[in-house]
């Protein structure tokens, strides 16, 4: 794709040029945050993407673990390769060079800044973890409830109610049996984890195999609806909480107001892995929107860092992320990011809910250039381009 598109493409794809405000009240400093980490300014966006001219943060940094990430994908994803690898060495050199934003540029980088669902440069960030659930082989008192593997079913697949029920007892798809209902239902939430198998002292890793097609209800936002927890302190722990104070059948009844149900697959391999088929690494990569981010799409964001409580710090972190999954919840200004594995990592994703600014990149010259196009609409701009230059 050429830099200076056709006159046909820019009409219909117009992007603001995003040039930062002059702040007026000097006094009373250019922004101010929230308990939620919204930055407010007299700035505001157009698009979902917003082309930018450079970028201004003074944000603390961390690029530690960008590198290992990107070589992650560099190894085990040629396509991903053949797409971002100069784009990733330019962003190494940058780190090892200057690290400052606003130097980006220099190194052939673009960049778009997501307008956030306020207008206002405010992206949504949660959080997922890997688990890591207990289970047997066999059926016990205690090990009772099974985990399915991917069922021959379609277009008629059974509800989360059904499958309780039974509905797919006889067809050889237990994977194993965990010793309470949450647990599964939150590797569902989370798409995959691994499991500890408690018999024999094994380790491996669930891959998501597939679900029933079933329209998915959030469980908290039903917890909040009920009035059983405030909407301010929602979040995986609080959802813990209310089941260890209730009995297995209230918690039934309350897991099947989701009829969703996902299925697992065991891999040999113990990498977490996500849609794009690359090793995660904690807190440097993300879940985005496929339609803005393509799979290996490095981003610049302001993370906000969040106390213990869930509470947040008063404080961002500027680091490189790579966009490596997705989710079905995580749409437009929202990105996921990932925290690891284990209940200590589960703890830090539960409570993410929280906002910070992003940059998507691209680097000049290479498939990754004009970040400010979304899929479509960079689709729509290669078809036309040579179609132009045949006028000429």
């Amino acid at each position: 794709m050429k830099n200076n598109l056709p006159a046909t493409v820019r009409k219909k794809i117009v992007h603001k040029i995003v040039i930062p405000s002059v702040c007026l009240a000097l006094l009373f400093g250019c922004a101010k945050n929230t308990d939620l980490a919204q930055q407010y300014s007299d700035q505001s966006f157009e698009n979902t993407l917003n082309k930018t001219e450079a970028i201004s943060s003074n944000t603390p940094r961390s690029f530690a673990t960008f590198s290992q990430q990107a070589e992650q994908v560099v190894i085990n994803s040629p396509s991903l390769a053949t797409k971002y690898q100069h784009l990733y060495e330019q962003l190494n050199n940058w780190v090892l060079q200057s690290g400052r934003p606003e130097d980006l540029a220099g190194y052939g980088v673009q960049s778009a800044q997501l307008g956030g669902g306020d207008k206002k440069g405010n992206v949504l960030f949660t959080g997922y973890f890997s688990p890591v659930m207990e289970l047997r082989h066999q059926a016990d008192e205690t090990f009772k409830y099974p985990v399915y593997g991917l069922p021959e079913c379609v277009e008629e697949c059974p509800t989360r109610a059904e499958i309780y029920a039974g509905a797919l007892q006889g067809q050889n798809l237990e994977l194993g049996y965990a010793s309470n209902m949450i647990d599964p239902f939150i590797m569902e939430v989370q798409g995959s984890g691994f499991v500890h198998y408690d018999d024999d002292d094994t380790l491996q890793y669930f891959a998501y195999a597939g679900k029933n097609n079933k329209a998915y209800v959030s469980i908290g936002k039903v917890l909040i609806d009920k009035g059983e927890v405030a909407r301010e302190n929602m979040s995986l722990k609080a959802i813990k909480e209310w089941v260890m104070a209730n009995d297995e059948q209230t918690v039934k009844s309350l897991l099947e107001q989701n009829p969703s149900f996902v299925f697992f697959a065991p891999k040999e391999d113990n990498a977490v892995r996500g849609t794009a088929g690359i090793p995660l690494l904690p807190l440097a990569s993300v879940a985005g929107d496929r339609e803005l981010f393509p799979m290996g799409t490095p981003i610049l964001a302001e993370v906000p860092l969040i106390n213990a409580d869930g509470t947040w710090s008063g404080a961002h972190q500027l680091r490189l992320l790579i966009v490596l999954d997705t989710g079905g919840a995580v749409k437009d200004n929202h990105l996921d990011l990932y925290h690891g594995m284990g209940a200590r990592a589960g703890t830090e994703a539960g409570h993410y809910k929280h906002f910070g600014r992003v940059w998507k990149l691209g680097l000049t010259g290479t498939p990754s250039e004009s970040p400010w196009f979304t899929v479509t609409e960079a689709k729509l701009a290669e078809i036309e381009q040579p179609l132009v230059n045949d006028d000429k």
